[in-house]
């Protein structure tokens, strides 16, 4: 299925090319002028600027020379480091530049060919679930000495960086616009992927090996998936400074590879034999680490050739450069995953009007509208799975020239809810996971859930701030929004009594059992089913269930099995009565009508009001 392209404005690239083309005119955009809107909204405007096409820089324009690549990008005078750090990420994987750069055979100049030049070009930015196509003329802003204002290649004649800088301001508004993002939302736009910012605590991983394996796991494993991951030290300052190893803060490095290697002790650093090794890149490619495992260190004097070859320690690029996982960990502060594949998402809005209950309740701290937010529900089955979430709001960024464009701010509680809940959540039971809450343009956790179903709740702040937002899920399991307060009843059930009361059943744990048991609730005619409880010791199952009951005086069993090769057997089962209204009432029961012996724990709530639970 071909991903959604929007045209940025209600401008088509081929028709206004086409246009251009047999008037025999150059393009010129009346909705991005080559004047100061489009420069600044607060800044002076440089004295001696001008703006100027290509063809009046140089003589012979090109988008590529010899290709792309993460050499060609100088930041010029705008403070848009994390953007042109996105961009020599980007730089390095054909598949991603080339859905930026679309059409980028036909859109290089032709000297065979010069009526087909128009000075239009169009780039494409992702945007809030959608492929947003940008066009731009090729009029540049120009200093007085004659040099690109802003974003600038290293061959002069070469103005692909440019171009795309300059649909990226038009996109964000203006190219003031530009200034203090982060890299992890650029990710976002230039790949259309989900960005994971990580935080280093250096202390912790210095003292903690178990913490820094466990790291490299993870970076290891999304490099392998075709993650983008880029990292920095943070400055000190606003300036970007080199260090005494050679590393620069506020400095964009890419990682292009991870490496577990064996090297014998007396190669090594005489502290280990097995290292952990990764590659960095400096898209800028003038200053590399000087440390251990850097250019023309003496670990690399003590290994062939050959047994580099083996080892899979190439460096491919001219800035490029190895060093050992802790020393990593020592210097970078900052790490930024961007996986490229979410497996599912779902736009919404904070609005007060959607129906008679506003749906921007504010945080879990607003406990009477907190639940009046956009619920979405997701399952994990099997085994335990790592789920990564991320929230995000729209791009207010090309509100900044109004005095606007402040950032909402937003996140999320993930609720662990009954295993065979359909409808909205009434009340917070468990909260299973959740994120801290920022006014950035999103907000991304990864965690681990154990089998049964989720609830996220997408939230800002304050209740009654609105706004749209999108949400993407990077996970084995399908989301889908709770509309309603009750489960839709069968067609079956229309001929039956109307449920009169609600019932949840915490089945928490049973003690005297050995493992290899599972448990079956049974409320009327439905039932609900435990995964076999496997580990040593007492079975733990922490099953919730809710059932809505025509016929509250028929009790609820509780059956235990255990799970057999050729049948399952029956250990028992335990009978309980709830009253028509009660709330977290603790039942400890012994097992009946079996040969085992054991004690049920449980816990159950009731209530008349079908919407209280």
């Amino acid at each position: 299925m071909p991903e959604r392209v929007v045209s940025f404005q209600g401008q088509s690239f081929h028709k206004l090319r086409r246009y251009c083309q047999r008037r025999g005119v150059v393009f010129k955009d009346p909705l991005f002028p080559a004047s100061a809107q489009s420069l600044f909204f607060k800044r002076e405007l440089p004295p001696g600027l001008s703006w100027k096409r290509p063809r009046e820089i140089c003589r012979d324009p090109r988008l590529f020379v010899d290709g792309i690549s993460t050499r060609d990008l100088h930041q010029g005078s705008l403070g848009n480091c994390w953007m042109v750090a996105a961009i020599s990420c980007l730089a390095s994987e054909p598949s991603l530049w080339k859905k930026v750069i679309p059409d980028h055979m036909e859109q290089e100049w032709n000297p065979k060919r010069p009526d087909l030049y128009a000075g239009i070009f169009h780039f494409r930015f992702w945007r809030f679930g959608s492929w947003v196509d940008v066009v731009v003329d090729d009029r540049l802003p120009v200093s007085a000495d004659g040099a690109l204002l802003f974003c600038r290649s290293a061959t002069p004649r070469e103005f692909w960086s440019a171009l795309l800088e300059k649909a990226y301001a038009k996109l964000n508004g203006c190219y003031e616009a530009l200034e203090g993002g982060n890299t992890a939302e650029a990710l976002i736009d230039f790949t259309g992927g989900v960005s994971e910012p990580l935080s280093l605590d250096r202390e912790a991983l210095s003292l903690q090996m178990d913490q820094r394996r466990a790291l490299f796991q993870t970076l290891a494993q999304a490099h392998e998936r075709k993650a983008l991951i880029t990292c920095f030290i943070r400055p000190l300052t606003r300036l970007q400074s080199v260090m005494e190893c050679g590393l620069v803060r506020g400095h964009a490095y890419g990682i292009t590879a991870l490496k577990k290697v064996h090297v014998a002790e007396r190669l090594s650093t005489g502290r280990k034999s097995r290292l952990l090794l990764l590659r960095m890149r400096n898209p800028w490619g003038t200053t590399d680490w000087t440390g251990a495992w850097g250019q023309g260190s003496q670990q690399w004097q003590q290994i062939s050739r050959t047994d580099r070859e083996k080892m899979g320690l190439a460096v491919r690029d001219i800035g490029e450069f190895w060093m050992e996982f802790e020393d990593f960990c020592h210097y970078f502060t900052d790490v930024v995953v961007c996986r490229l594949h979410a497996r599912s998402q779902l736009s919404g809005v904070w609005d007060e009007q959607m129906d008679k209950r506003s749906r921007c309740g504010g945080c879990i701290n607003h406990r009477d509208t907190f639940l009046h937010n956009p619920q979405f529900l997701f399952e994990v089955r099997g085994k335990e799975e790592e789920v990564l979430i991320c929230l995000q709001q729209e791009d207010r960024r090309m509100r900044r020239k109004n005095g606007d464009g402040e950032n909402l701010p937003i996140g999320f509680e993930v609720l662990k809810v009954e295993v065979n809940r359909f409808s909205r959540v009434q009340t917070v039971v468990e909260q299973a996971a959740s994120s801290v809450y920022m006014d950035s343009r999103s907000v991304t956790v990864r965690a681990c859930f154990s089998p049964g179903r989720y609830v996220v709740l997408p939230t800002t702040f304050l209740p009654g701030a609105t706004g749209r937002f999108l949400l993407r899920l990077f996970s084995h399991s399908h989301i889908h929004e709770l509309l309603e307060d009750l489960p839709a009843p069968s067609v079956f059930h229309c001929l039956l009594p109307q449920p009169t009361v609600v019932t949840t059943v915490h089945l928490c744990r049973v003690t005297g059992l050995s493992p290899g048991v599972y448990a079956v609730v049974r409320c009327e005619n439905d039932s609900v089913r435990t995964p076999v409880f496997k580990a040593e010791g007492n079975p733990e199952f922490n099953l919730r269930s809710i059932f809505y009951r025509r016929y509250p005086r028929v009790h609820i069993s509780i059956e235990l099995w255990r799970k057999g090769v050729l049948w399952d057997s029956m250990l028992g089962e335990v009978r309980l009565k709830t009253a028509e209204s009660e709330r977290g009432r603790s039942h400890v029961m012994d097992l009946r009508r079996g040969l085992s012996r054991a004690t049920v724990y449980l816990e159950t709530s009731s209530s008349l009001c079908l919407t209280d639970l």
